[in-house]
């Protein structure tokens, strides 16, 4: 049957929703599998249906979905594919959401807000999800909101071997954006041989995607400037990050991001002459009318499907990353 391998007495299940099937179709290739037909669709009144054309009693069920615009759409589709594996005897259920969505309300920073990270993995876990598998968290206390195993993936190895190639640490420097991802661009210039710069910079909490950029601790003069950061979304803070670098001496400045959500106007925002190139990886689509000339889109199915094969066989998720992250 699609979709099933037999291994001993277990049998992987790979199903997707309906948000991002192409990679979902790559991590199937990858893992010399198939996605077990499903019947999705969203009925006239919003409704979503889905039931899957095989038996999936006993498996080790995999629900591969990307929060992409519309997110919430997304999301209640796969509680529905996890909770449909769930009444058909699936043996063991894992989300595999390589953006979480609503990662970034993972704390109250004021009063009265609530804390929608954790409010998905109850969620999730209410479903019927034993475990979730993600990519780049946008907070790492996100993996102790669900009561089960989290599987945190890291695409430093997909974009490093992207950048070992095509930057010389010579005359790299590698910028954190804010003091939040300190400990992850420390990591990367550990691993680039090049010096680390931090932006400081200030939000306004009451006006959304406004950044004040201010001081750049660290030397950027006569530097490319390597940009890292887990998401980009309307692109505001990251074209701000590059303009002030530009403006401190940079030689070029180029931006590596993990998740590609580019909500509007990101696309236009991100062709700013500050930026000489964007690298992000696939975990969100992005469709041809997103896409620029100095886009570059790398594959992340096959760090995914390296993943689903460790935890079907019961291996070890962490020794993929050597401890880097």
């Amino acid at each position: 049957m699609s979709g099933i391998e037999t291994t001993g007495s277990k049998r992987l299940v790979l199903v997707s929703g309906r948000a991002h099937p192409a990679l979902a179709q790559e991590i199937a290739e990858e893992l010399g599998s198939e996605l077990v037909p499903t019947d999705a669709r969203t009925f006239a009144n919003g409704e979503i249906y889905a039931r899957y054309d095989e038996s999936v009693r006993g498996s080790d069920a995999f629900v591969i979905q990307s929060h992409t615009s519309p997110i919430n759409e997304w999301l209640m589709e796969q509680l529905i594919m996890i909770d449909a594996l769930k009444r058909a005897s699936a043996k063991r259920i894992t989300v595999v959401a390589p953006f979480y969505p609503y990662a970034r309300q993972d704390k109250k920073g004021r009063g009265r807000e609530p804390i929608s990270a954790r409010l998905v993995a109850d969620l999730f876990k209410a479903a019927g999800a034993n475990r979730i598998m993600s990519i780049d968290l946008h907070a790492a206390q996100i993996q102790g909101f669900f009561d089960g195993p989290v599987d945190h993936l890291f695409a430093m190895p997909v974009l490093l071997e992207y950048f070992k190639e095509k930057l010389d640490p010579a005359t790299l420097a590698v910028v954190s954006p804010d003091m939040g991802r300190v400990r992850v661009a420390d990591i990367w210039s550990d691993k680039l041989g090049a010096p680390l710069a931090i932006i400081h910079k200030r939000r306004d909490p009451l006006v959304p995607n406004q950044v004040s950029v201010h001081e750049i601790v660290g030397e950027v003069e006569g530097r490319v400037c390597l940009l890292v950061d887990d998401l980009i979304d309307t692109g505001r803070t990251i074209v701000r990050a590059a303009e002030a670098l530009k403006a401190n001496g940079a030689l070029g400045v180029v931006v590596a991001a993990t998740h590609a959500v580019f909500s509007a106007p990101a696309t236009e925002i991100l062709q700013s002459e500050f930026i000489d190139r964007v690298v992000v990886t696939d975990t969100l689509p992005v469709p041809e009318e997103k896409r620029w000339d100095r886009l570059t889109i790398l594959p992340i199915a096959p760090l995914l499907a390296r993943a689903i094969h460790e935890v079907f066989e019961d291996g070890s998720v962490t020794s993929m990353f050597d401890g880097a992250a």
